[in-house]
């Protein structure tokens, strides 16, 4: 599924037609702005999938939580049958969006209808929904809207326009119940715009956003008529890239990872679960930590993009305790740090080593440090005239700065301020000055040039192996390069060795070495599973005396090979 619904967003991606053509960048700048401030908000996936909460006929039925009727092929009268039990009596939107707010979250989105197709609102289009099919009998947008509108919320909802299970449109495959059987354009203009419009039409200043998810059979005809309605009623909306049809929307979508670079010129989102699930599923207990949670919304921020992250409440309408705890931990964080995430902009640096990432301001970097530094120094490439450094937990508490070749060296408390991600705040004069980081020989004359000193492009991203160090994952595109500035003191011919994993699928493929003017071209082999790490001989290169640039690229990728890379070193020639 995860594939298919990669290969139509691309698809949408190379298509690109845009929804907004006729506005102008400051037009644009202004529409986004609240959005690019906020850096942090909630995802709510909440309907009737709640009350099997993963399990049907007495089976646990795998996969994720909303998508049980679709794994488990349940017939719509069955699925339709659990709306019974959804009544949500202990629901309380003040709550939630009181809770949102504690966690220093700015907006929220809900899903007003999920793929299954039970709508959280009153809708004329279908029966299938809160009011008429619950005992509950009650809209539940609208006191969300109504909270939200009280406590200074942004509200957004989630609809999905093409995947509808109960209703007749996609089902992201084969049907298997023949009251799925209608057409797809029958069910697009006699439910999936009715109910845009009234989604669009009943809250007020809300939604501010309208996510869309998985255009299966969405071709441009059947998105134009939904766009159209966006047009007519919102214009000012702020649209995800998942319409379909060739529209791009506003903001890029990464699900469950967080893309290494960000995505220069565009807007993004990740979204991402606290366990493994969107929907309520009573026994998924993998919760990430608030380590985790915090360290990727800095991570998240430090690229320029903001973090959804998701809350699966109960049938009853409540969230679960775990995630509860988890907020309030990281709204704790977030009163102490938020000054360095919102409103702020991505780093300049464009690589800093795995336990420090940066946000900015005018005049201000934050440095966000995970993994506290031997001694509280902390080495930054950056060449402006330092104004002064301070926690930002502290800011009466001036840190001694020193300035060299590298860049600067903050002195820090011998032990970590913050138990998740400590601030340092420095203070510079002008645009921060990036210095070129530069690898040296060891005494030995050996370079060893390591993921972590990487710059990466396209889609690769530092992760963990299963064993030991961490390393350039996921490397299958020819498009994707990583490089290195090295400096020779002692130059002449090297024999190159790489330490790198490759899954079967990759025999044969051919990489290029560049260092300076000379190159080098070698053909990898499989060496096992993703972490089975080996040392794999390129060949041999001559590097020149001073600074020379290394850019190791694919020529070719045959199959699916997949290549992690740990470290490139190069040794002397005897």
């Amino acid at each position: 599924m995860k594939k298919i619904l990669t290969i139509v967003l691309l698809w949408a991606t190379v298509l690109a037609v845009g929804v907004r053509a006729e506005e102008t960048k400051e037009q644009r700048d202004a529409r986004m702005k609240w959005f690019r401030e906020a850096k942090f908000g909630m995802f709510i996936h909440w309907g009737v999938y709640a009350v099997p909460a993963g399990t049907w006929n007495g089976k646990q039925i795998g996969g994720i939580g909303e998508w049980i009727m679709w794994s488990g092929k349940i017939p719509c009268a069955d699925y339709q049958a659990f709306a019974k039990d959804f009544n949500p009596v202990k629901y309380n939107p003040e709550d939630w969006v009181r809770i949102a707010k504690d966690a220093g979250m700015k907006y929220m989105v809900i899903t007003s209808k999920h793929h299954d197709g039970f709508a959280l609102f009153d809708s004329k289009a279908s029966d299938w929904n809160i009011v008429k099919a619950t005992p509950y009998g009650k809209d539940l947008l609208k006191p969300l809207a109504a909270a939200c509108r009280d406590q200074g919320m942004k509200l957004g909802f989630y609809y999905s326009q093409a995947q509808d299970w109960n209703n007749g449109g996609s089902t992201g495959g084969k049907r298997w119940d023949k009251a799925q059987e209608r057409s797809m354009d029958e069910y697009i203009d006699k439910v999936a715009v009715p109910q845009v419009k009234e989604i669009l039409s009943n809250y007020g200043e809300f939604p501010a956003v309208l996510w869309w998810d998985t255009p299966y059979m969405m071709n441009q005809e059947r998105a134009a008529k939904l766009e159209k309605a966006v047009k007519e009623l919102k214009p000012d909306i702020i649209l995800n890239n998942r319409l379909g049809g060739g529209y791009y929307g506003d903001t890029e979508t990464p699900e469950q990872f967080i893309p290494a670079t960000g995505y220069k010129g565009r807007d993004w989102e990740t979204c991402m679960t606290m366990n493994g699930t969107w929907g309520f599923k009573s026994y998924d207990n993998n919760w990430k930590s608030t380590s985790s949670i915090i360290q990727m919304l800095v991570d998240i921020v430090s690229k320029g993009g903001n973090y959804l992250l998701n809350v699966g409440p109960t049938a009853e309408g409540v969230f679960p305790d775990a995630s509860i705890q988890r907020l309030k931990e990281v709204g704790a964080w977030m009163k102490v740090n938020g000054e360095a995430i919102y409103g702020t902009t991505a780093s300049p640096f464009p690589r800093l080593p795995s336990n420090l990432r940066c946000t900015q301001k005018p005049g201000k970097l934050f440095l966000h440090v995970f993994d506290w530094p031997a001694k509280g120094e902390l080495s930054i490439p950056l060449s402006n005239k330092i104004k002064k450094a301070y926690l930002l937990a502290a800011p009466d508490r001036l840190l001694t700065t020193t300035s060299g070749e590298a860049g600067v060296v903050v002195q820090g408390p011998a032990e970590a301020p913050d138990k998740y991600a400590s601030v340092m705040v420095v203070e510079i004069e002008g645009r921060p000055e990036v210095v070129s980081v530069k690898i040296r020989q060891s005494s030995g004359g050996v370079f060893c040039l390591d993921a972590e000193q990487a710059t990466l492009t396209g889609g690769l991203s530092i992760e963990s192996a299963s064993r030991g160090a961490r390393n350039i994952g996921c490397w299958t595109d020819v498009k994707d390069s990583v490089e290195w500035m090295i400096n020779c003191s002692q130059p002449g011919k090297f024999d190159v060795e790489a330490e790198m994993a490759c899954l079967p699928g990759s025999e044969g493929s051919e990489v290029v070495l560049q260092a300076g003017k000379s190159s080098l071209t070698a053909k990898i082999a499989a060496t096992g599973s993703w972490g089975d790490f080996k040392k794999v001989k390129l060949g041999q290169i001559e590097v020149g005396k001073g600074d020379s640039k290394v850019v190791l690229k694919a020529n070719s990728k045959p199959g699916d090979g997949v290549v992690n890379l740990r470290c490139i070193q190069f040794i002397p020639v005897k």
